[in-house]
């Protein structure tokens, strides 16, 4: 449908993109785009949408507002207290924009109602903060072959990652097992408030690129950003033949909620002077910074093995046999994900160093640097 008069006025920043153009806009106007959770990512990534002329969004949460949301969840205003997020986001959304059609979806998403709501889009961003829903949303993306912008976020760091249909890796490529008791939340881990900022920014950016075909898509690739020092990093990733939901034999063919995560044989949370104490009795546990070579090289633990994020799905191999290894990264945030990877690699009892080296220099050895 051509655009109207009022519209060409309200994109005519975007019209003057040849990128975009008249086309590009309409076809953003054609967008049906689901948003799952309306939190610190989902509120940057769904009011960019919106203002950008995505023409049906949708807002999925089951969530009330909380005070402490509001120190980054930038959709709510202290106005919206004890209101349902999907509802108070969606009125936003329609007042920032009301040319487009903004659905309401205030519930949670499950395996028995994931199909019939995301059938009605065709594009989804996952904003969540939990592993399960996670899996969820991407095995729900690939069985009904709709594109996956996916975000995650702790403390400092973040990341991104897009799913094509047929082109590329999924989530679970990229991260093959996965339990929601594996990570912290932002209410136990702390977030800084803008991170989500940049990272939901950064799906909406995406989402576009999708929808009117510009650009190059992050396909393969795993975007991080570590907002401490100002860094992206990104790491290839490639579709595994074996993975269980978009290989070549998939196991996971009907959706499912994820089985309850039993407490034992979970990640060990190990504070920096709990570390120092550890080894001060003689203990000798593994040692394994994530951290890229160049981090590792300028300063590390005595007696650490450099075994970077990107390359520990293959080099699990390696730490076969040995039990309670200890994860360490600059901030917590890579060496968490690390934890995961090795809980449902079968390695027993993985620590996280919380805080990471920087916790390590403020509360043990300040002479340690940290890149």
């Amino acid at each position: 449908m051509p655009l109207s008069d009022s519209a060409r006025t309200r994109y005519q920043r975007h019209l003057a993109l040849p990128e975009v153009g008249s086309a590009g806009q309409e076809k953003l106007a054609a967008a049906r785009v689901l948003v799952v959770g309306a939190g610190g990512l989902g509120s940057p990534a769904a009011l960019y949408l919106a203002a950008a002329g995505c023409g049906t969004l949708g807002l999925l949460d089951g969530d009330r507002v909380e005070l402490s949301n509001l120190q980054r969840q930038v959709l709510f205003a202290t106005a919206d207290l004890g209101r349902s997020k999907a509802e108070a986001g969606g009125e936003h959304l329609a007042r920032l924009n009301p040319e487009i059609r903004v659905i309401a979806h205030p519930l949670e998403l499950r395996a028995a109602n994931a199909r019939e709501i995301l059938s009605g889009y065709d594009l989804v961003l996952d904003g969540t903060d939990r592993l399960s829903a996670r899996y969820l949303i991407n095995d729900a993306c690939v069985l009904l072959r709709r594109p996956l912008v996916s975000a995650a976020i702790h403390r400092f760091e973040g990341q991104l990652l897009t799913y094509l249909p047929g082109r590329g890796p999924c989530y679970r490529c990229a991260f093959p097992q996965g339990a929601g008791a594996a990570v912290a939340s932002c209410a136990e881990a702390g977030v800084l408030g803008v991170l989500p900022g940049v990272l939901g920014t950064l799906q909406a950016t995406e989402a576009i690129k999708l929808i009117i075909g510009a650009g190059e898509p992050l396909s393969g690739r795993l975007l991080t950003y570590d907002a401490l020092e100002m860094r992206f990093s990104e790491f290839r990733i490639a579709r595994r033949p074996d993975c269980a939901v978009c290989g070549e034999a998939p196991s996971i063919t009907e959706l499912r909620d994820a089985a309850p995560e039993p407490a034992p044989g979970g990640v060990r949370r190990l504070s920096a002077t709990g570390l120092r104490e550890l080894l001060a009795q003689g203990a000798a546990p593994l040692l394994v910074d994530v951290r890229e070579v160049h981090e590792f090289s300028a300063g590390h633990l005595e007696g650490s093995v450099n075994i970077p994020l990107g390359e520990l799905p293959q080099r699990l191999g390696e730490l076969a046999g040995r039990a309670a290894p200890v994860f360490i990264c600059r901030s917590g945030g890579r060496s968490l994900a690390a934890c995961q990877l090795a809980l449902r690699a079968q390695v027993s009892a993985p620590a996280n160093l919380e805080g990471g080296l920087l916790a390590w220099a403020a509360q043990v050895d300040p002479r340690l640097p940290v890149l």
